[in-house]
């Protein structure tokens, strides 16, 4: 097999060449038997496949037998009409169709013809059109329910990827099929056309050029058209068959034989009431020997398929009870148990129409939608979200778990909506009075017929599954940098290795660890910075592990190789306010650093820290008054350092250095913290 391709390339190449050369009339017949052989392939191979894409050449096996059967009707066409002889292949063919008879064999020849066409044919083109047609247009709903297991934790990253490949290649096979059955077709068409042509020039040459009488010139013609059109059109069925049995396969989990005995045979009551009709046609005037011989083969099938089934239903308890058994005494059921969930959504049974999909429910796709968004926002890869039903809880309440402890959670009201003061709503609406769970706004509850007047006065209003969805994605957002593995970081930087396998050969292991990037990485999310643009990340590490292995500064050096996504995250509008650091603070910061083998931090008296927190909160207050959100900018030594100063103050306070901001945007002071 070292050289199969080439010779099967040869092989092609040959085919259009028979088309031109003669070939000599034994070749001929080994070409013919070879033709029925490759079909009968087919037709077997076929019936054995479990599945359409286990024979996913067959499109292109399509258009290579058409030609080669093709090449073989123009060579025997040749010598019909050039010596009236064609080998003995189709001669026997002849002979043995015609019995000697020519209108006969030739009718009984048509019959083939129009089975094969009208038949066969016809109804596989149809069937492997509807397919396609259908095939296409289950594929986003196949995609769809891929990402809801993926979600649902039914299925891991790798079987998802591979289903999706399967449904990319049942909609190649199902499209290529639509267009391969053309050349069926085709070769029908064009099987009955030679026919026609063989006889008619065949009499023609016969009767005028070689002075045989019309009977002698009929009879001789009509055997060999005859021959030859069976020689060809024999395995023209064969294979038109093996189409429709490849486009006309459900799901199953065997091949046609079996499939074919197990649901045909698998009903004994069935084969009773066959058995009990049989014999009374049996007595009606109806030939009584074959209808009572049929009568006992049903009712000894009946009781064979009796028998068989409470054996297999009784050994299958056995079975059950011993697998039980057995499973209570292994040591590794309680494995299971030990395993945590990275995100947990449990709700209560009120919530459960929302995630079941036979209800409406469309929760899945929205988690479909969160992943998708953290990976363009924060370039993170969000593990499997779990969602839950806990009969503890209300049954209109949900919780947010990360790593199996429980972070945040809300209820809801259904048949209601969360109406929402983005600042600029004028009016008031009827509703109940709550507070949002994601950012803890304060909103209402409404009905349907609120809605609308809701709307037309600028109320932002959401529905249920699109609240439990956004509190989720910004509990996600918020504890990224928890949710960050090693696992998860090994996948990033394997997808940096298919692009840019250099620069990450440079780094790992050489200059730096799995775990040391992953620090890295988790001080960015921790401060809500994207990692997504993970080649600067990656070439920043490179570039500065050689200086220093502490990840902290590693960290900050990373941020201002990040200044342009940074200023574009954080800063909205210019010229853009924000707070300062005095200078004698900045500098009572840098002498306060000590340095230890695990790192560094900042040693102040507590008053002092209270006092500069205090000053930072008034500024804070005064920036947040004028509609502004609060930016901290520092000198670049301090900026870690006054970070975790202000993190005893709020996490949410962005705190930039001057090197993390874009040389074009205008900044303007309108505060400073002291001491």
């Amino acid at each position: 097999m070292k050289f199969g391709d080439v010779i099967v390339v040869l092989a092609v190449i040959a085919l259009v060449i028979i088309i031109i050369i003669p070939i000599p009339l034994g070749a001929l017949d080994v070409l013919l038997s070879f033709n029925i052989s490759l079909a009968l392939l087919i037709l077997i191979i076929a019936m054995y496949n479990q599945e359409a894409l286990q024979f996913s050449i067959f499109p292109s096996m399509l258009l290579l037998t058409t030609l080669f059967r093709l090449a073989l009707n123009i060579t025997t066409t040749r010598y019909i009409l050039s010596e009236g002889n064609a080998g003995s292949v189709i001669e026997t063919f002849g002979d043995f169709v015609m019995q000697g008879n020519a209108v006969v064999g030739f009718i009984v020849f048509l019959i083939i013809i129009v089975i094969q066409f009208l038949v066969i044919t016809k109804g596989s083109e149809r069937v492997a059109e509807v397919a396609a047609r259908f095939t296409l247009d289950a594929m986003p709903g196949k995609q769809m329910a891929i990402d809801a297991d993926l979600n649902a934790g039914l299925i891991d990253e790798r079987e998802a990827r591979e289903r999706r490949i399967k449904i990319q290649r049942e909609s190649d096979f199902y499209g290529s099929m639509d267009g391969a059955s053309k050349f069926v077709k085709g070769d029908a068409i064009a099987g009955i056309v030679i026919t026609i042509i063989n006889i008619i020039a065949g009499l023609i040459i016969g009767v005028w050029m070689g002075g045989l009488d019309f009977g002698t010139a009929i009879q001789k013609y009509t055997l060999l058209t005859v021959g030859d059109g069976l020689a060809s059109q024999i395995p023209a069925l064969l294979i038109s068959t093996a189409t429709g049995i490849v486009v006309t396969r459900a799901a199953s989990e065997g091949n046609l034989g079996s499939d074919l005995i197990n649901q045909l045979f698998n009903q004994p009551k069935v084969m009773f009431i066959i058995s009990g009709v049989l014999f009374f046609l049996g007595l009606t005037p109806l030939p009584t020997f074959p209808f009572f011989l049929l009568t006992a083969v049903f009712l000894f099938l009946g009781f064979q398929l009796s028998r068989a089934i409470k054996a297999a239903e009784f050994n299958e308890v056995g079975v059950e009870v011993q697998d039980d058994a057995e499973e209570k005494r292994r040591p590794e059921n309680v494995l299971p148990l030990l395993n945590i969930d990275p995100i947990e959504l449990e709700f209560g049974y009120g919530i459960i129409p929302l995630a079941d999909t036979n209800q409406g429910g469309d929760l899945f796709d929205r988690f479909v939608m969160i992943r998708r968004q953290c990976a363009m926002e924060l370039g993170i890869i969000v593990p499997m979200i779990r969602l839950r039903d806990n009969i503890q809880l209300e049954p209109n309440q949900y919780i947010i778990k990360i790593k199996g402890v429980e972070i945040s959670g809300g209820e809801i009201i259904f048949d209601h909506y969360l109406a929402m003061n983005p600042g600029s709503a004028e009016g008031e609406v009827e509703g109940i009075d709550t507070i949002e769970p994601a950012f803890g706004l304060p909103a209402k509850w409404i009905d349907e017929q609120e809605r609308e007047k809701a709307e037309m006065l600028g109320f932002t209003v959401v529905d249920p599954p699109s609240i439990i969805a956004t509190h989720l994605t910004e509990i996600i957002k918020r504890h990224s940098h928890e949710l960050l593995g090693r696992q998860e970081v090994k996948k990033l930087i394997d997808n940096v290795r298919e692009t840019y396998p250099a620069l990450v050969d440079e780094l790992v292991p050489n200059q730096l660890g799995l775990g040391e990037i992953q620090k890295v990485l988790k001080n960015l999310l921790k401060e809500g910075v994207s990692i997504r643009n993970m080649v600067t990340i990656l070439e920043t590490l490179a570039d500065y592990s050689g200086i220093t292995r502490d990840t902290d500064m590693l960290t900050e050096y990373v941020r201002q190789s990040l200044s342009r996504v940074i200023t574009k995250q954080f800063i909205m509008s210019q010229p853009t306010k924000v707070i300062t650091l005095d200078q004698g603070l900045e500098q009572k910061i840098i002498d306060s650093i000590q340095q230890t083998e695990r790192g560094n931090y900042v040693s102040i008296d507590p008053d002092v820290v209270q006092l500069i927190l205090k000053n930072l909160s008034h500024q804070v207050q005064r920036l947040m008054s004028l509609g502004e959100q609060p930016i901290v900018i520092t000198a670049p030594i301090v900026r870690l350092y006054f970070k975790r100063l202000t993190e005893q103050l709020t996490s949410d306070l962005v705190v930039l250095s001057y090197n993390e901001i874009d040389p074009s945007v205008e900044i303007e002071s309108i505060g400073m913290v002291n001491i």
